[in-house]
């Protein structure tokens, strides 16, 4: 048996909680942010929170692990590896969510959803509606850190609820206060580019 992490003191430690004006990668403004790269960094962190994931999940039999591209891979992998079943993911090809590289979900697929850090859940959904087009059974969700409300309809598990405020850009007090913002979220920077 191992030993829970303390999830929240290693993201502080980490230097992972960030204060200031972000735009969260649903486009939202917050006054915190989570830098999920730290623990992805971290091979050894990773490998724990992934069986911490997985072992939520052992009673559902999941025998495959799907994630989104790119920030889920790492997780997705490791969750699976954890399993003992395949990875795949989802990626966007002319901004629509599908399954590449000759990836495939049968119905008698039961699909573990993984995501690292969950607000309003977009990703996550889009992950959901490709498994779902797919006819393979969804056993449910599993989250390294959730903090917002999201509901996905089907079981969800959460190493770490840690609710953040969040604004409407239109809404956000710290833009009408002029104060300047960082947009770290890799959604927008990889569409970017």
């Amino acid at each position: 048996m191992h030993q829970t992490l303390d999830l929240e003191r290693e993201l502080k430690n980490r230097g992972a909680l960030l204060e200031g004006h972000f735009r969260l990668s649903s486009g939202r403004h917050s006054n915190r942010f989570i830098q999920k790269f730290r623990i992805l960094e971290d091979p050894v962190m990773v490998e724990q929170v992934a069986r911490d994931i997985a072992d939520a999940f052992r009673d559902a039999k999941p025998t495959i692990v799907v994630s989104a591209a790119v920030g889920g891979i790492i997780l997705g992998y490791e969750v699976a590896r954890s399993l003992g079943t395949k990875a795949i993911f989802v990626e966007k090809e002319n901004g629509v969510p599908l399954l590449r590289r000759n990836f495939e979900l049968k119905p008698s697929d039961r699909a573990l959803v993984v995501e690292d850090v969950v607000t309003t859940g977009g990703s996550v959904k889009e992950v959901l509606g490709v498994v779902r087009k797919s006819g393979a059974v969804i056993v449910g969700v599993g989250v390294i850190v959730r903090r917002g409300e999201a509901d996905f309809g089907v079981r969800t598990f959460a190493l770490l609820d840690m609710p953040i405020v969040s604004y409407d850009a239109k809404a956000c007090p710290q833009c009408k206060g002029g104060e300047p913002i960082t947009d770290p979220g890799s959604r927008r920077a990889a569409a970017s580019t």
